[in-house]
């Protein structure tokens, strides 16, 4: 059953680092299957806070989403997001097809 990753930026702190740490994420995934569905597309809030930006990533299962993030070279990128910005992070199972 599919999975997503999706993360919710609610503020950015430093764009450059953000825009350095976009370039070994998306390195990170060579060997995933991971197809990405939106990255900080524009966006129309209906609810709630509206977030500075929005990525989905698409997997085939959880497991694959784990992999991935858990993965070594997510690892060693992902603090440059945490300290570029602000938000949340979930992996979310899909409804049966």
């Amino acid at each position: 059953m599919a999975a997503y990753l999706v993360v919710m930026r609610d503020k950015m702190i430093d764009a450059a680092e953000y825009a350095a740490y976009g370039e070994r994420a998306r390195a990170s995934m060579a060997g995933h299957p991971v197809k990405p569905l939106t990255v900080n597309g524009k966006l129309k809030c209906v609810e709630g806070a509206e977030p500075d930006g929005v990525v989905v990533l698409e997997f085939p299962t959880v497991e694959a989403a784990e992999a991935w993030y858990y993965s070594p070279e997510y690892q060693a990128v992902i603090g440059r997001r945490l300290k570029s910005t602000e938000g949340r992070a979930v992996i979310v199972e899909g409804v049966p097809g």
